[in-house]
């Protein structure tokens, strides 16, 4: 039920958007993450949205750098990366949630879309 893309090759510095689709009717009830798996490494979190969209959370490794974005009539969530680093190299999932905050633990979240590749060069 969820479907990421945006993903793609980019050198440090530059930006990519990543959106994640959810066909189903309750989107507007369900608080969206996002979370990357870096090669050989564990998946780990790394923003959320509510369900309204008026509160989300970051993880400090993205502060400042990330924004994340809903729009319920289209039932559409975005991760807007700017000034991209090497280490922000991953596969990014996205992940929505029957909670009502912003959750950022894996258990946490009910659906999981497919990842979407994020490379980015030095």
């Amino acid at each position: 039920q969820l479907q990421a893309c945006g993903g793609g090759l980019v050198q440090a510095g530059g930006s990519l958007r990543l959106s994640c689709a959810h066909a189903g009717l309750t989107f507007g009830r369900l608080s969206l993450g996002w979370f990357r798996q870096p090669p050989g490494k564990e998946r780990e979190f790394v923003a959320s949205i509510s369900p309204s969209g008026a509160n989300t959370f970051y993880a400090d490794s993205v502060k400042g750098r990330f924004t994340i974005s809903r729009d319920n009539a289209k039932r559409a969530a975005y991760l807007q990366m700017n000034s991209l680093k090497p280490e922000d190299a991953a596969v990014y999932f996205c992940a929505a949630s029957r909670r009502s905050y912003t959750p950022q633990g894996l258990s946490e979240y009910d659906y999981w879309g497919q990842g979407t590749l994020v490379t980015v060069s030095s």
